[in-house]
């Protein structure tokens, strides 16, 4: 008899559990990718919405009369031909992140009073829906800028179903054992999907502006079906199906009629035997029944386990740290969406490339993101300390952002060295508060092992981070007018605020490990 292959002993040795809690780590990645593929479009078109084409043709004039040049008016696209068109593009931005960020404080709440795979996967259907007609626009020529600012408001409201959701579901699978790397490795959907939406925005850029969007919005609602036919929530969910179709039955006593609550259950009276002196009353499961047994009347039947219900907001917020991480996710997430909405531009000015090559060199930053990420968890894992990990990156963040400002202009091997960098730096704290800071919070110790709480706590930090999510791009487009350098400064501005909110928790942590030693010895004395 030939030998198993090594491959199948390796799959072999993984049992059911392990096998569903990878396949929910694998399905719910890809829906947050999906995500991101649909957002990170408008970074790449807007060098396309409003450029310089005189190079590109001349256009005739009157005979005897020289030809005249294109302006940069007459290749963007309108309303994006002005002037403040920088302003236009940037209140774009702030009209999705702003609707975002408000509509995730409530998601959350809601999301815990709704089944996540439904409700995930109306927002992914409808996400794709307003992310085509984004590039709609194009197709049937609209320069209406309140038609495309109403999409990206709608388009915000209805992406905050996502992030909640896999962030509530994967903690349901994953418990805190080395739940920094695996929520490192797991958030990377972030930068993966920056990427792709990067390469296929930047691929029709040139071409067909409108299918870099309307690509991404059919492959996020394909997603929505899938996440509808094959997403499980909880592992218990698992448990109860299994029990249903495997509880055995007895067709000569069991008879089904309309219970309570789709309980179908046959009540029987019975008397068990010769020394019972009263008539008992016992619910026939499919096992056999041993005496005389009767039918009697339906019995209702009330849950003795009472489900935990929904935390509060306030309640939310009087976990220790959701308000300091929260405030520190504000500062992080203005740097990286900064990043994400305008890094395209800045590098086509900088660099003078065209939107094609800005958008596919600007994915090197995500491509550091997912490093950092990963980097952060694993070494908050080792050290127990997610505060601390977080303050460190983003006190080597501030000097590395100069450091790319000035770089930047001085070539293509020096930029990329330094995106990668910044992006791990800057991505690394961002990934590590919406992920595992945001999992141990809502399943923090203070609430007693309810973990419907979870989804609350994760919009709140989000939310708040999706408020300086708005304020970043804006600033940046506001303050770009008057040259890059403000925009930097900005930045690093931004990361000392978020160091410093954290400082109170850092020296929690430090004294706590410093106490350790000595409980230590206490113990050994004793």
């Amino acid at each position: 008899m030939a030998p198993v292959p090594p491959g199948v002993r390796f799959l072999a040795s993984f049992n059911r559990d392990q096998w569903y809690r990878a396949f929910t780590f694998a399905l719910t990645f890809l829906l947050y990718t999906s995500f991101h593929l649909s957002r990170k479009p408008i970074s790449i078109v807007k060098s396309e919405l409003h450029k310089n084409c005189s190079h590109i043709m001349e256009v005739p004039t009157e005979s005897g009369r020289q030809p005249r040049l294109h302006t940069d008016l007459d290749c963007s696209w309108k309303p994006f031909d002005r002037s403040n068109y920088k302003q236009l593009l940037g209140a774009m931005d702030y009209s999705f992140l702003c609707a975002y960020a408000i509509g995730m404080y409530l998601s959350g709440i809601i999301g815990e009073r709704l089944p996540i795979r439904l409700y995930l996967t109306v927002g992914m259907l409808t996400s794709g829906l307003f992310t085509c007609l984004f590039g709609l626009g194009y197709i049937y020529d609209i320069h209406s800028l309140g038609f495309y600012v109403f999409v990206q408001v709608a388009n915000g409201l209805v992406q905050t179903t996502g992030w909640p959701s896999v962030v509530t579901c994967i903690g349901n699978w994953f418990g805190k054992g080395r739940r920094g790397l695996i929520m490192g490795l797991w958030n990377s959907h972030t930068s993966v999907g920056n990427i792709l939406g990067s390469l296929i925005a930047g691929y029709y850029v040139s071409s067909n502006w409108g299918m870099s969007f309307i690509v991404p919005g059919v492959i996020i609602a394909v997603m929505g079906v899938v996440c509808f036919f094959f997403l499980i929530e909880h592992p218990n969910d698992l448990k109860t199906a299994s029990a249903q179709s495997s509880a055995p039955s007895n067709p000569k006593l069991h008879k089904s009629w309309n219970g309570v609550n789709g309980h179908k259950d046959l009540y029987l009276q019975c008397k068990p035997g010769a020394k019972a002196q009263s008539w008992d009353t016992e619910l026939l499961l499919g096992q056999e029944s041993i005496g005389v047994c009767v039918p009697v009347q339906q019995v209702v039947v009330v849950k003795s386990e009472a489900e935990p219900s929904p935390i509060s907001f306030m309640g939310a917020l009087r976990i220790p740290g959701v308000v300091e991480f929260s405030l520190c996710l504000l500062f992080a997430k203005l740097v990286s969406y900064t990043f994400l909405f305008w890094l395209p531009l800045y590098i086509t000015k900088a660099a003078h490339l065209d939107a094609k090559k800005a958008g596919d060199l600007s994915t090197l930053f995500d491509v550091g993101g997912i490093v950092g990420g990963i980097l952060a968890g694993v070494i908050s894992d080792k050290m127990e300390k997610r505060a601390t990990t977080c303050a460190v990156m983003l006190l080597l963040a501030a000097p590395t952002l100069y450091g790319f400002s000035m770089i930047s202009q001085f070539g293509l091997g020096p930029t990329i060295g330094m995106l990668l960098v910044c992006g791990g730096l800057v991505n690394g704290p961002y990934s590590l508060i919406t992920t595992a800071v945001s999992a141990d919070l809502g399943t923090h110790k203070s609430l007693k092992g309810n973990a419907r709480a979870l989804s609350t706590v994760t919009a709140i930090i989000d939310g708040t981070g999706s408020v300086g999510a708005a304020v970043g791009p804006l600033l940046a487009g506001l303050l770009s007018a008057k040259g890059w350098d403000r925009v930097f400064y900005m930045l690093m501005t931004a990361d000392f605020f978020a160091l410093l909110l954290l400082l109170r928790l850092v020296m929690k942590e430090l004294r706590s490990h410093r106490s350790r030693p000595g409980v230590a010895v206490e113990m050994k004395e004793h």
